[in-house]
């Protein structure tokens, strides 16, 4: 493949990608051509300057998949704007803490929502538009034309969940958002053909990719708020999509699901980061859908993707995560700032214009995450040191390894609990698992598995363990649960799942 252009321009430009009259947009109840969704960007971001707007002033949006929540990113791109995407999972009392901490100027929001909110949950500099008021401004009104605003200016704000203390919130730059799109259209190989499904929140960094990847391409994007794997299912048969991203608990629902023969060949891409995928999950997908080719990926918002794994080499090398994608500079760094040599683990550190421009207003956070490359570095400049462990094999592949701060720490031996959990679900006695270390005065830490499967296969799953690891490894406790809770970006909540290990050894 030839390199990609690494030229930004200010994100509304992505409208200019797509024919005309071909199909950028598509929901249950109409079609928008390029033509009309640049028209629509312009009315909208029209009428927030008219509004009162001033170029950096934040705009949030707390909505499902609507027309107005799939725009909003280009709206704020033209009127010079700050777009806060709130995760429509999000109650009441953390959608007022992004509002009063971004110091968003109008929310965006439907009538349910609305009703929810208590006195109080929205700051007094803040109004509120409903979302009939901001169809009303896509579809009418003057339009202004395509934007000229410096590429590195900051476009949106993302709340990561977090996961201790409050939620950051993440500055990203046209440049950012623009290069990611281009980055991720390439590697995947999209064309205007390709209908992707966007079915991961708007608010997460991977998800509002989903709709800037396609229109980079001058494809089309078909937004879905589903209730179940059914739901997706349907979709994929109803929009005939091509590409379908996801993380690893949905693939999980989507494996146990139904499909024909006739729905499963339709799909021609499979997209996975926001954790890693198994061996025997890469399996079932293969199964599923042989004709489809699978990019397992890792990221995190600090740096939007980082590295992508050939389809190629999928099958050969299914726990890695790959190698970088175009415009990342990905470094394995030892603790003393060195570089790390094949397979020795090390920090992994992330280079070059994909790196955001720090927290919203957290001068201490970012200087704890966002430090000077290594004096190595190609890219130089800043970098986000990621917390991650890796390790480069010789033939140049990264596996991750664990954070930091999920490691379990036992009878003086650093375990990864990925290794456990890939374990467990190797032994086909469960379908999800998280390992866990809980504070144990005699050995440091004891390691707790939550499981999701039945209890009465715990003693199997023991035996299993016993065959493949070493008594170090082995867990304390299992816990066994029907359910495993989620965040609202969809991937297992480890908060969560942390106080129930922690009750239990009580």
């Amino acid at each position: 493949m030839q390199h990609p252009d690494p030229n930004p321009h200010p994100l509304d430009h992505i409208v200019l990608h797509g024919a005309g009259n071909s199909t950028a947009l598509v929901t249950k109840v109409e079609s928008i051509s390029f033509s009309e969704l640049d028209q629509m960007v312009g009315r909208f971001a029209a009428a927030l300057l008219a509004a009162g707007c001033v170029p950096g002033d934040r705009v949030a949006t707390w909505l499902n998949k609507t027309v107005e929540a799939c725009i909003m990113p280009l709206v704020a791109a033209r009127a010079g704007l700050i777009h806060v995407p709130i995760n429509p999972a999000l109650k009441r009392g953390q959608a007022s803490y992004i509002l009063e901490d971004s110091g968003s100027k109008i929310l965006i929001l439907g009538e349910g929502r609305r009703n929810s909110l208590e006195d109080g949950d929205v700051p007094p500099s803040c109004s509120i538009w409903l979302e009939y008021r901001a169809t009303e401004a896509r579809l009418t009104g003057a339009s202004i034309p395509i934007s000229n605003h410096d590429p590195d200016d900051v476009v949106a704000i993302l709340y990561t969940s977090g996961s201790t203390g409050k939620p950051k919130g993440v500055m990203l730059s046209h440049t950012n958002l623009w290069l990611g799109a281009v980055s991720v259209a390439h590697y995947l190989e999209l064309k205007p053909k390709d209908r992707t499904l966007c079915v991961l929140p708007l608010s997460f960094d991977y998800g509002q990719n989903q709709l800037l990847s396609a229109w980079m391409s001058g494809g089309s994007a078909v937004p879905l708020d589903y209730l179940n794997a059914r739901d997706v299912i349907r979709a994929i048969d109803r929009f005939g999509i091509t590409t379908l991203a996801g993380v690893p608990p949905l693939w999980i629902q989507l494996t146990e699901a139904v499909w024909t023969d006739e729905i499963a060949s339709k799909l021609r891409r499979l997209t996975n980061s926001g954790g890693a995928l198994t061996p025997s999950l890469v399996k079932k997908l293969r199964s599923i859908f042989p004709q489809a080719d699978l990019y397992p990926m890792y990221g995190l918002t600090e740096a939007f993707r980082s590295t992508y794994l050939d389809p190629s080499l999928v099958d050969a090398h299914p726990t890695a995560i790959g190698s970088a994608i175009p415009f990342a500079e990905i470094m394995v760094v030892r603790p003393d700032g060195s570089e790390a040599e094949a397979e020795e683990a090390g920090e992994l550190v992330h280079a070059g214009p994909l790196v955001a421009k720090g927290y919203w207003q957290d001068a201490d956070r970012t200087a704890q995450r966002f430090r000077p490359a290594p004096s190595w570095s190609i890219s130089g400049g800043t970098a986000v040191w990621s917390g991650d462990t890796v390790r480069q094999s010789v033939d140049g592949l990264l596996y991750f390894v664990g954070r930091d701060d999920e490691m379990i720490k036992t009878s003086g031996n650093r375990i990864s609990p990925c290794e456990i959990e890939d374990t467990a679900i190797a032994s086909g006695l469960v379908s999800e698992a998280v390992a866990i270390g809980v504070a144990d005065a005699r050995l440091g830490q004891v390691i707790v598995l939550i499981a999701r499967g039945e209890e009465l296969k715990e003693e199997r799953l023991r035996s299993y363990f016993r065959s493949e690891l070493p008594a170090y490894m082995q867990p304390m406790h299992i816990i066994w649960k029907d359910t495993l809770p989620r965040n609202p970006n969809g991937k297992l909540d480890r908060v969560a799942l942390r106080q129930t290990a922690e009750a239990y050894t009580q």
